[in-house]
């Protein structure tokens, strides 16, 4: 790696204003000194997140008062094994205010089913100078892991550990890592293991591949770590990974081989799992790679022109949305985007952070311009694909079977048409023109039997958004419902990541609560798009959800920011109750299990992000 790629270190200072661990605290620094970009970022991020405990203590108050006024009485846990919580019996929220809620975070006990061989009681310190006559008894142990007598089944979890740098993966039938790897190894020195999607592969425990994307550049300063780097390394990577049943070796640096370096979102198509999109929100670029030779089937690139030049109306008051093919340069076969080169803004937008753009406070070289397109999904059918843009608040449906040629553009704001018609200019362009944009949104995917398309409206409506996708035509996909609690308030709590279940019955959905408080996970009727239930106070950051194959289990996993509390929380799918956490290291808020069929790729990231 050049010395250009690698970070530069700020010189030692006692006076050197750097981001303190507590974001909530404003950062030190001399009187007459600017802030940098960052530090004006974690500034603003610190008001922001005092404004959003203050909505959100209303919020908790407000339900505790519901709560009494309908008489709620929850039983008692039996001593052994409880299974359900008082929720009046949860205390202070940990964010500085003595508001009595659901934010703290809930420990389960892991018992385990192994125990200690007779022959370690029996002979453990003892000295013996004649030569042992009797039989030894010689144990092989076959570790099982449970919860509360649980066994969660013989499918294997992999999780990015984002800031710590690298992907490891437990075996949820023994409670074991089966690997690890770390990718500043490999010369990255600033690999932000960001998202993940893993190939099917028959006995996972044995052997699977899969994708990892990397973020870089300044993303490593946004969370208030305190740190000694001015300025990271460029990063950007997208590693092709496997595991070979005893560890994991990087095979390809796809962002070396094709020049795009992509940092967020990885899926694979469902249909033969022979091709990935990786899409990124920085720079605003899709792209499709072949599995076996890393070629780029086709590179899409989203761009937004607004009506009006300013960043508070630049996308509330409408604009075009322009849709270009991109292509590499004909004498060296690559393209030119590799590290932070063609990023617009110069960190993500991190999660309810879009009108962090809006305000600008966050710096780059095309603000305006920026429309957030940083996830691809497939139908799971393989027949579509779809982009969501985040500050349009929809997705770009693309034909893969044409080459992904947008065919219609979703718009899932409440007040919003169904959609806006997409205008071809030529081969290689397309343009969608908005009058107006009622809310940015996020994550999206769609059910495993195809019929509905979700996106989550986030901020200004803070909803879960539900389309219609049954029609063989997406022209003709129409918003059915909006799932909503009527307690939630501003921007919080957040309905973020999903998985349905795997006969489609029921959409679970992670709700974000602000840092530092616990998140949780709601469960909804399918059939009526109404809420069914609400598991509180799971832990942190609690984002992606995946389920286990046999649909026995939700599995998610909880980061704390980076750097607080992180778990991996167990839901059992038949009573919607959390069974069990188990502990995890890593700043993850991605996870996908090994599929072990390729129909599993229906269940799996490839239809949900």
């Amino acid at each position: 790696m050049s010395d250009a790629r690698k970070p530069k270190m700020r010189e030692a200072a006692e006076d050197a204003p750097l981001p303190k661990l507590d974001v909530e605290s404003q950062p030190k620094r001399a009187p007459d000194m600017p802030l940098s970009p960052e530090l004006s970022y974690l500034q603003r991020k610190a008001e922001v997140a005092q404004q959003d405990h203050e909505v959100f203590s209303e919020y908790l108050q407000e339900k505790i008062a519901r709560d009494q006024q309908q008489k709620v009485q929850l039983a008692e846990p039996p001593p052994k094994a409880p299974t359900k919580v008082n929720r009046r019996s949860l205390l202070t929220w940990a964010a500085g205010t003595a508001v009595v809620g659901e934010a703290v975070t809930l420990g389960y006990p892991m018992v385990t089913g192994q125990s200690i061989p007779a022959q370690g009681l029996q002979h453990g310190g003892g000295t013996y100078t004649e030569a042992q006559r009797h039989p030894i008894d010689r144990e092989f142990v076959n570790p099982k892991a449970d919860v509360g007598g649980r066994n969660f089944g013989s499918w294997v979890l992999l999780m990015p550990t984002k800031l710590g740098g690298g992907t490891y993966a437990v075996n949820l039938e023994t409670g074991r890592a089966l690997a690890w790897i770390s990718y500043w190894n490999y010369g990255d020195y600033n690999p932000i293991s960001h998202h993940l999607c893993a190939f099917p592969s028959a006995d996972p425990a044995k052997g699977f591949e899969w994708i990892n994307s990397t973020q870089g550049g300044k993303n490593a300063l946004i969370y208030g770590i305190p740190t000694n780097i001015e300025t990271p390394g460029e990063g950007f990577n997208i590693y092709r990974v496997r595991f070979d049943g005893a560890q994991m070796e990087l095979m390809e640096n796809v962002a070396e081989t094709t020049g795009l370096g992509l940092g967020v979102h990885v899926t694979i198509d469902p249909k033969t799992a022979e091709r990935y999109f990786v899409t990124d929100g920085q720079k605003d670029i899709a792209a499709c790679f072949d599995r076996r030779t890393s070629r780029v089937i086709a590179a899409i690139k989203y761009d937004w022109v607004p009506n009006v030049r300013n960043l508070a109306g630049g996308w509330q008051k409408g604009g075009t949305l322009k849709i270009s093919k991109i292509y590499p340069d004909p004498k060296t076969g690559k393209y030119d985007y590799l590290g932070t080169k063609g990023q617009k803004i110069e960190w993500e937008m991190v999660p309810m952070g879009e009108l962090f753009v809006e305000e600008g406070t966050i710096p780059g070289d095309d603000v305006h311009g920026l429309c957030g397109a940083d996830g691809t999904i497939w139908h799971p059918s393989g027949r579509w694909a779809s982009t969501v843009v985040r500050l349009c608040g929809g997705q770009v449906i693309l034909d893969a079977e044409k080459n992904f040629e947008p065919v219609a553009f979703l718009q899932f704001n409440k007040d919003a048409p169904n959609q806006y018609p997409i205008k071809k200019i030529d081969n290689d362009h397309w343009e969608v023109t908005f009058d107006k944009i009622f809310s940015p949104g996020h994550e999206v995917g769609f059910s495993p039997d195809g019929r509905f398309l979700c996106m989550m409206n986030n901020l200004r409506e803070n909803n879960c958004s539900v389309f219609d996708s049954s029609d063989p035509d997406p022209r003709n996909w129409k918003k059915v419902a909006h799932i909503e609690d009527p307690l939630w308030r501003g921007k919080y709590p957040n309905p973020f990541h999903m998985v349905f279940a795997m006969d489609s019955s029921k959409l679970y959905l992670s709700i974000l609560h602000p840092s530092p408080a616990s998140s949780g996970v709601m469960v909804v009727d399918t059939s009526t798009w109404k809420i069914k239930k609400e598991i509180q106070g799971i832990g942190p950051d609690m984002q992606t959800l995946a389920i286990t194959y046999d649909g026995k289990y939700v599995v998610g996993v909880f980061s704390g920011f980076q750097r607080l509390s992180s778990g991996i929380a167990f839901i059992d799918a038949e009573t919607d109750e959390l069974v069990g956490i188990w502990p995890s290291n890593g700043g993850h808020h991605d996870c996908v299990i090994i599929p072990t069929k390729l129909e599993h790729m229906k269940h799996t990231r490839s239809c949900t992000l």
